[in-house]
Parts: structure tokens; sequence; C-alpha cells
């Protein structure tokens, strides 16, 4: 029989996560609270906001898959993914989320998140970023960034 297969991870094989305090009050977590005034530990995972989102076709990480990331303190899949870059900001999640959980900032933390460790700082100065860096970044997510933190 073997060993079982999990479609998506490399060679097929599990991925194991360590869960220890230090984990979900690790860096990733503490920044994206801390950006979007969000406590990512209040989603239980009932998938309302997966389910409601008109952007989830275009998604590699469901909205709900993003957050358990975070509270997990899984970093480089949360940088890697593509969703907080999809995502409307038209908070339908918020809207079907029973806790409350505002996705819409939670992925804006991200982005922002993202956008800064491009920029190297709290704020983006466009003539200093690479030119390849403003080809690949989307435009809504510069503009974002642009009217919070430009010096």
């Amino acid at each position: 029989m073997g060993r079982p297969r999990y479609p998506g991870r490399p060679g097929g094989v599990r991925l194991r996560i360590d869960i220890s305090r230090d984990v979900v009050r690790g860096p990733i977590v503490h920044d994206v609270e801390t950006l979007s005034g969000q406590n990512v530990l209040q989603c239980y995972q009932c998938g309302e906001c997966s389910a409601g989102c008109p952007m989830s076709a275009e998604m590699d990480v469901l909205p709900n898959h993003i957050i358990r990331l975070v509270q997990l303190g899984q970093e480089a899949e949360v940088m890697a993914a593509q969703s907080p870059w999809v995502c409307a900001s038209c908070f339908t999640c918020y809207v079907r989320c029973p806790k409350g959980v505002d996705i819409a900032r939670i992925m804006e933390a991200i982005r922002l998140r993202h956008l800064r460790e491009q920029a190297s700082g709290d704020y983006v100065v466009l003539k200093d970023m690479l030119r390849e860096d403003l080809e690949r970044l989307p435009p809504i997510a510069l503009v974002s960034a642009l009217r919070k933190y430009t010096q």
C-alpha cells in the first residue's frame, strides 16, 4: 500500500506542523493582527467566507484556509499564496462571518506585509522600487500602499 499521497505537496508527502504557543503567537500572527486590527484566532473555520466569496474560483488558497495558515504560523505558505492579491475586498466574507472577522482587512494586511518586505520598511518609495517588482506586484496593492505609506 505504501504511504498516503497528498496532492499539492512536493512528493505528495504530508506536511508536519508544530503547534505551540510560540507558533500561534509568532511573527506572522502578530503582524497580521497588528496591521488588520483583527483577531485571527476568532475564526473557527466554518467556511462561510469561502462559500460566499465571488473570487474564490480564482484563488489558489480559499479565504478560510489563508486564515488557518496564519493561525498555524505558516508564514511561507501565506506569503506565497496569490489569494490575498485576488481578493476584491468586497466584504462579503465579513458580512457572512458569524464571528465578525473582517477577512478583507486580513487580506489587505497580508498584501501590506508583503509590500513592506519588498520595500524594506514601513513606507513605500516608488522611485526606489525595482522595475521587476513594479511589474510583478498587482496595481491595487501598490495603490493601496501608496495611499497609506508614502514618504
